[in-house]
């Protein structure tokens, strides 16, 4: 059959290695948060999904690489990242509680709602790179899963990249459909408040996971 001719084992692995990253990242966390209110803005938003999809990148290749034994090594590293997580987020989740009472619309012929370069970029490589949730879904997880596909692995490792560049895109991008009900101040007050209580509950279950390590 025709599909059996394509069906290499490099293919394979692709494909199993962009099913598992799309697995690991659509589930709406701190990142999909941010860069879907940025997305409804539409600020920044090349450079953001750019941001999160080179972060993921360079994760999965230094997980591919043997980096997820040594972080297996240093749990006093993941703790701090951990606290220095729990920090951001709760920040984070500040801001949009601010927001929440002061409440905002979105000015769609103004620029007045959307934070500039240098903060948006700054936040956005906080709430990935002080996440160790994202350490643990592509260092450990995909750069171990990657390994055991043998000479395989690298085909593993560039579907699980195409996983992530896909998916950024089409939240960043995507989100701007949504600009048509983000007028009001109360639409922009439950996306806030959705998005403080998604901060907190990741920060908590980081404070969590740290007190957990011996």
């Amino acid at each position: 059959m025709l599909v059996d001719q394509f069906a290499t084992p490099g293919l394979t692995s692709a494909v199993q290695g962009f099913a598992m990253m799309m697995s690991l990242i659509v589930a709406i966390g701190a990142q999909n948060s941010f860069l879907l209110r940025q997305g409804i803005l539409r600020s920044h938003v090349t450079v953001l999904v750019l941001i999160c999809w080179l972060s993921d990148v360079v994760l999965v290749t230094a997980g591919v690489g043997g980096l997820g034994a040594i972080v297996e090594r240093a749990p006093v590293a993941m703790t701090v990242i951990r606290f220095c997580g729990a920090i951001v987020l709760f920040g984070y989740a500040a801001a949009a509680i601010r927001r929440l009472f002061v409440g905002e619309r979105l000015e769609l012929d103004s620029a007045g709602v959307r934070p500039s370069l240098s903060s948006a970029v700054a936040a956005c490589l906080a709430i990935t790179w002080l996440n160790p949730h994202v350490y643990l879904d592509t260092v450990l997880m995909i750069g171990g899963v990657a390994n055991s596909h043998g000479g395989q692995r690298w085909w593993f490792a560039a579907g699980s990249m195409l996983a992530s560049v896909a998916w950024f895109a089409a939240l960043g991008y995507g989100a701007r459909l949504l600009r048509g009900v983000m007028t009001t101040p109360r639409a922009w007050r439950i996306l806030d408040a959705v998005i403080a209580a998604i901060m907190i509950a990741t920060a908590l279950r980081l404070l969590a996971e740290g007190s957990h390590i011996p």
